[in-house]
This record gives structure tokens, sequence and C-alpha cells, in this order.
């Protein structure tokens, strides 16, 4: 994997998880990136759920310090079987 990357850190960086609309997905993607990035604040969150309500879309904007923070994010993300998609 290639450390080149256009981001200039430490910036502010945007990531959105869609899920299955459960009551726990909020905090599950606000949990699995304080792991991550120590000071995050939960309340950085904003959940949208889908037009017939059967998916959730939570964008959380934090301080990335290093493309291997985030890609560590993006990955750790990505292996719980509740996450459908990382962008």
């Amino acid at each position: 994997m290639s450390d080149e990357t256009l981001l200039k850190f430490p910036c502010e960086f945007p990531i959105k998880v869609m899920g299955k609309n459960e009551i726990t997905f909020e905090k599950l993607v606000a949990d699995t990136i304080l792991i991550h990035v120590e000071g995050f604040d939960p309340g950085a969150t904003v959940a949208r759920e889908s037009k017939g309500g059967k998916f959730l879309a939570v964008t959380a904007t934090f301080t990335a310090t290093s493309k291997a923070q985030v890609d560590a994010i993006y990955q750790s993300l990505s292996k719980h079987p509740s996450v459908l998609m990382v962008l």
C-alpha cells in the first residue's frame, strides 16, 4: 500500500459509514473511531436514515493525524458485520 496522499496532516476528515438501521449502529461507528482517535467527540457524528428507514448513514468528522490512522479506521469499520459500506 502506498503512503502517497493528497491530504496534509493533521486535517479534519469526514468519514461516512452505512449499515442496517440498528439502534446501536451510530455508537458502533463512534466507538470504533475512538479506538484510533484520542479525544474523538462522539457528538461529532450525524446520522441519516434511508428513505425507507432500513439503512442508516453515519458521517463522523475527526482530526486525522496520518494516512495510516485513516487506513486503520477504514479497515476496522469495514470488517464489522453491521457495516455495509465505508466512504
